[in-house]
């Protein structure tokens, strides 16, 4: 489909997923039928490299169910990095069963995840355990990161989301994000082959080698597809809290009013949340834009270039971490007391936000910004900038 076809689709899928978001909260349950529903409407077949248009779904979705719009967003990052090793017939491979065969793709890839793989007779054998493994339970393909057993080398490979040796504890039991299968995946003498693997490399490659700056860009596509999540729960949470004052909420008595939607208050309050809202949606936009520039520099992109990228994300994520919380919490002040009822669900935003705004601490990304301005230092490369 072409990116507008894919814009309003995604409107429909997050109607959709918002009719009954309270319910599936509520419920916990793996995300299936979510899948599925992805699946069936084509958005898993949106191009990974059409950063604009990934982001801008992601973005969507996450409005009608930030849980859903996570994994739609990490997918799409998936298939893009794909792209970034060595082997690109199995990258092109994983990007048609996505756009033919409809499959979902996550990866076990938790900086602080210890995953080994051993040399075996004609392949390779994988075990270890990931923590918030994104999506696997519920993947048809893993990208799995892990280091060999010499420890000299590490790698990437693909496994199939129900091979042989692997295992999902069900320990996902969050405050937030309940549906994003977001708990811990158990790798078990998983058996690859040498064809499987994407891309291998040092594990003291020099970080200024074009290769490695470019691999690099990983890192700054999980903030800017985070910032858009982030985004995507403050339009929501604005969008269920205008809904509920238009149709439900009653005016305080000392206002004197007759409507809620009259009280000079309430106006003011939505319109500072609509304009902070606005000014965090041109950030973000501003960050994919930077991710995109950088992405198309290929190995001409310099360590400069890079770090001026970094922090155009940084900036986003920054405030954007600010809004969806803010925005979260504020939507109660104007929708009245009993939009606090369970039935209502409101909360939701709230958990979803402040679940992904310790992913990494954000304070961090405020430190890099600050660092510059005073002294032009450019970030360092990290896997969380």
């Amino acid at each position: 489909m072409n990116p507008a076809e894919a814009l309003e689709t995604a409107r429909t899928v997050a109607e959709r997923l918002r009719a009954n978001a309270v319910a599936r909260d509520r419920a916990n349950l793996p995300p299936k039928a979510e899948i599925d529903l992805l699946r069936d409407s084509g958005l898993l077949a949106v191009a990974p490299d059409d950063h604009r248009t990934a982001h801008a779904v992601t973005r969507i979705v996450s409005a009608g169910d930030a849980s859903i719009g996570h994994l739609l967003g990490y997918h799409y990052l998936h298939l893009w990095r794909a792209a970034l090793y060595d082997n690109t017939e199995l990258a092109r491979r994983l990007w048609r069963e996505a756009a033919t065969g409809g499959h979902f793709v996550a990866a076990v890839s938790n900086p602080r995840d210890t995953i080994r793989a051993t040399t075996t007779g004609d392949g390779l054998s994988i075990s270890g355990r990931g923590a918030f493994a994104t999506g696997c339970a519920v993947a048809d393909r893993l990208l799995v990161s892990a280091v060999r057993d010499d420890r000299e080398t590490r790698l990437v490979a693909v496994v199939g989301g129900d091979a042989a040796g692997v295992s999902h504890p069900p320990d996902w039991d969050n405050l937030g994000q309940r549906l994003t299968a977001s708990g811990s995946i158990v790798l078990e003498d998983v058996q690859i082959g040498h064809g499987d693997v994407l891309g291998t490399f040092p594990a003291d490659e020099d970080e200024s080698s074009p290769r490695w700056l470019r691999l690099s860009l990983v890192s700054l596509a999980f903030q800017t597809v985070l910032t858009q999540i982030l985004v995507g729960i403050a339009e929501g949470a604005l969008d269920e809290a205008v809904r509920y004052t238009r149709e439900r909420t009653r005016p305080w008595p000392a206002s004197g009013l007759e409507r809620a939607v009259d009280d000079p208050h309430i106006l003011a309050g939505y319109g500072e949340l609509a304009a902070t809202l606005h000014a965090a949606r041109l950030l973000a936009d501003d960050a994919t834009r930077a991710f995109a520039e950088a992405d198309a520099r290929g190995l001409d992109l310099t360590a400069a270039e890079r770090g001026r990228t970094a922090l155009t994300i940084s900036a986003a994520k920054v405030v954007s971490t600010r809004l969806a919380t803010e925005t979260a919490s504020r939507v109660f002040e104007f929708t009245g007391a009993r939009a606090t009822t369970r039935s209502t669900g409101l909360d939701r935003f709230w958990r979803d936000a402040r679940t992904l705004t310790v992913h990494d601490p954000v304070v961090y990304k405020s430190r890099e910004l600050g660092a510059y301005l005073l002294t032009g230092e450019i970030p360092p490369i990290t896997p969380y900038s």
